[in-house]
């Protein structure tokens, strides 16, 4: 096994880190929050006290971080000088294109290799170790990194050059997005029809209205598998973050002046609903907003 450094331990973070520790990696783990530390301590890391001292003698050193602007800083104030020149460093935070190639033209300044590996699949996938990793980077560097993603999930697919994992992420989430407004939308208007909510689910479910939202993501209490919906759409994917991958996706899309009308309307809605305080909501809790409307 091997020596992983990893910087960031929040709701995704931790339980990838405590993944790692559990796969037997030695695993030293860095984090502003001491509770996420002791987490990680209980979970079988190492906590250290700064992300310079994650990165130092690691083999691969992961980074799990909120924004763009917080990886390129760790990256240029910790990682990229302590690094081993053996090592694979690996961002899964989820950030815009242009700074996950940006941070790996920094890597290859200093001699190092960086891919982007962005995930699917939340809270519990992380926690579970069944996240999808969506991978840019050279087919070197994809096969360096797998063995440590695979030790946190279960599919692991190479997308393409430095940047391609980001822009797999960004564009999966757009289409997740505006597909749970539609779903919600359309459970709300059965529901104005007359249709039984089960009803409707055990048809569209087999129906060509599938899809992962109806089937496994209900956002009806009560139908279907248990999701966040069943506890008061609490847990699961939170709404803010929904919205922070949409504001990507349509900076992304304007930046290659790709047409997205869905996208653009599923951020606006969201929007309006983290800005409602909902932020720390599951985003399929977007079906309440919908129902108030007139």
């Amino acid at each position: 096994m091997a020596r992983v450094g990893f910087i960031g331990l929040g709701n995704m973070g931790g339980g990838m880190a405590a993944n790692l520790a559990k796969k037997g990696h030695d695993v030293r783990a860095f984090d502003l929050s001491a509770e996420a530390l002791e987490r990680a301590r209980a979970a079988g890391c190492l906590p250290v006290v700064t992300a310079t001292e994650a990165a130092e003698g690691a083999e691969a050193i992961i980074t799990m971080l909120p924004a763009g602007t917080h990886v390129e800083q760790v990256y240029a104030q910790s990682v990229l000088d302590a690094a081993l020149p053996s090592a694979i460093l690996i961002d899964c935070s989820t950030i815009d294109v242009a700074t996950a190639k940006r941070i790996a033209e920094m890597a290859a300044a200093k001699g190092l290799v960086a891919v982007d590996a962005p995930v699917s699949g939340g809270i519990a996938a992380a926690n579970a170790g069944t996240l999808t990793f969506m991978v840019g980077g050279s087919k070197d560097a994809f096969g360096r990194a797998e063995p440590f993603l695979a030790d946190m999930g279960k599919a692991v697919i190479h997308a393409g050059a430095n940047g391609a994992g980001q822009a797999a992420k960004i564009c999966n989430n757009m289409i997740l997005g505006a597909e749970m407004v539609a779903t919600c939308e359309a459970f709300l208007l059965a529901q104005k029809l007359g249709l039984e909510a089960q009803a409707f689910f055990d048809i569209a479910s087999v129906s060509s209205g599938q899809s992962w939202s109806m089937t496994s993501y209900c956002p009806v209490p009560g139908v279907g598998p248990e999701t966040p919906a069943d506890h008061d759409y609490q847990g699961g994917f939170a709404a803010a973050l929904m919205l922070k991958d949409l504001r990507l996706a349509m900076a992304a899309a304007e930046s290659v002046d790709a047409q997205v009308p869905m996208g653009a309307r599923a951020r606006e809605l969201y929007e309006a609903y983290a800005g409602a305080g909902h932020g720390g909501r599951d985003f399929s809790g977007i079906i309440n907003m919908l129902a108030e409307k007139p």
